[in-house]
């Protein structure tokens, strides 16, 4: 499920979507905000350019926008049903799982978007493999 050449290789290591070999990003998970969504120029093995025109990641926007809804309407669900909290308690869970999420949220939406338009390619990875 999680073989080198598929999508979901790429997304969950955070590697190249086209050589699966580079990394996408310039630093490890964090939560310091400056650091969360560097990324590199261009893939350090394949040369691929991840930037591929300007404001290429505004578009990631929507992908984040659709993630954080799904885990807004999750969090309400499991704080209505299985902790039976009121309104303001259940807007406050949201709140904080969004909060604590956004990191991972910002990096998962960025991968996905460029997931989207670039696809593997075996002649850009490594011969020795």
């Amino acid at each position: 499920m999680f073989k080198k050449g598929t999508k979901l290789y790429s997304i969950f290591k955070a590697k190249c979507p086209r050589c699966h070999e580079g990394e996408f990003y310039k630093n490890k998970f964090n939560y310091r905000p400056s650091k969360v969504t560097e990324i590199h120029s261009h893939c350090p093995n394949c040369n691929l350019k991840y930037m591929m025109e300007p404001s290429f990641f505004y578009g990631a926007m929507y992908v984040n926008y659709g993630i954080t809804v799904a885990i807004s309407v999750a969090v309400f669900v499991i704080s209505k049903v299985f902790f039976e909290l009121n309104l303001l308690q259940s807007f406050l869970s949201i709140f904080l799982v969004l909060l604590i999420l956004a990191p991972f949220n910002l990096r998962l939406s960025r991968i996905l978007w460029i997931n989207m338009f670039v696809s593997f390619d075996k002649k850009f990875t490594k011969k020795n493999d």
